[in-house]
């Protein structure tokens, strides 16, 4: 089957893989070859494709994951390869988030910050299982 992990900017991944898992906003799920027909709505998270003993691991954000005959699509508004990412820029940024979260003195907007720690984890969920 063919994997298309694509943001506004850029085609990220587009190769043939033979497993793909990632996380909707219903939980996480795996598509095989031969799966049925399938759309779901992204969380924030890691998608893992499987190309024989090949495994790369992607930080996305959020979007669409749409399966159907044999073709599966990501549209994201960010996706970062796991062999790409800064691992001490999204421990900062993790970091920061758990900073601005932990501060009930400062006025934050609860779920921008929050938000921020997931994408962080999700990159470096993405950066340590790639390795």
């Amino acid at each position: 089957m063919h994997l298309k992990i694509i943001t506004h900017e850029k085609v990220v991944f587009d190769g043939d893989v033979d497993e793909i898992y990632s996380k909707g906003i219903n939980g996480e799920f795996g598509i095989l070859k031969g799966h049925v027909p399938y759309m779901t709505a992204l969380d924030i998270g890691v998608t893992k494709a499987v190309s024989g003993k090949e495994t790369k691991f992607f930080a996305t954000m959020g979007g669409v994951f749409q399966f159907k005959d044999e073709e599966a699509l990501i549209l994201t508004q960010n996706a970062e390869c796991g062999d790409e990412i800064d691992k001490t820029r999204a421990e900062k940024a993790l970091d920061r988030a758990k900073a601005r979260l932990a501060d009930n003195s400062a006025e934050i907007d609860a779920k921008r910050a929050e938000a921020a720690m997931a994408r962080a984890m999700a990159r470096l969920k993405a950066k340590m299982n790639g390795h």
